[in-house]
């Protein structure tokens, strides 16, 4: 039987204005994710893969189906209990970094501990070991995320993404904002995550990122068209 850490299950999200205009982001969409895979999930902008991602990521829910995390049924779960599971479970990684810039690199990274009460001694050797695991550097620590740059801002999120150990990482256009020699230094380190135990999702409409990881499922006018598993 196999081992799925994220089961999505005739997942539908449909969004409707004032006027009663009714826009359909996903239409019955299954998917499995298997612990971990290292997977790509590509298309154009605008046809539904960041939609998915955030029900996938528990960020927000779909109009009908359900998302099962590692077994759990999430679908009559409260706004705590998702959230519980976000900060145990999932980190995520966002294409503008999503920093704080009136805080330290250090108090960045730290955020997801504070949720959990981690003493403050103890979340500091955590932020510390974190940055260090994704190739930073510990003298960011006392700065604020705007002087540094944009390869190294993404490596502190990506710090703050697995400062709290989660068995997830879900990663929305990580390089989008990066050049090409950053992006490939980026997409090593998810690799590296990877062989280190994450399951790893990363949304994208590039063909080059998708070549990083070993499954690529297809998203189209909010419907799973195609994969490809890779070796």
């Amino acid at each position: 039987m196999e081992d799925y850490v994220i089961e999505v299950k005739d997942v539908s999200k449909v969004y409707r204005s004032e006027g009663g205009v009714e826009t359909w982001a996903l239409r019955d969409v299954n998917l499995n994710l298997r612990r971990g895979d290292l997977a790509a999930i590509m298309g154009p902008s605008g046809h539904g893969k960041s939609t998915l991602l955030h029900i996938m990521g528990l960020l927000d829910r779909p109009s009908k189906g359900t998302v099962v995390i590692d077994g759990v049924d999430t679908s009559r779960l409260s706004d705590a209990e998702l959230a519980y599971i976000r900060g145990v479970k999932i980190g995520f990684v966002f294409q503008m970094y999503n920093l704080i810039n009136r805080i330290t690199v250090l108090e960045n990274i730290e955020l997801p501990l504070v949720a959990r009460g981690v003493p403050r001694a103890k979340r500091i050797a955590m932020a510390r070991e974190a940055l260090l695991k994704v190739e930073g550097d510990e003298s960011w620590l006392d700065k604020r995320p705007t002087q540094l740059s944009g390869g190294q801002q993404q490596r502190v999120a990506l710090a703050r993404a697995i400062v709290h150990n989660p068995s997830i990482i879900l990663a929305d256009e990580p390089t989008g904002a990066l050049d090409s020699k950053t992006s490939i230094e980026i997409l090593r380190l998810f690799q590296k995550l990877n062989r280190e135990g994450c399951t790893i999702v990363i949304v994208t409409h590039s063909p080059e990122v998708a070549s990083y990881t070993r499954r690529v499922i297809f998203l189209r006018d909010g419907r799973i068209v195609g994969e490809e598993e890779r070796g």
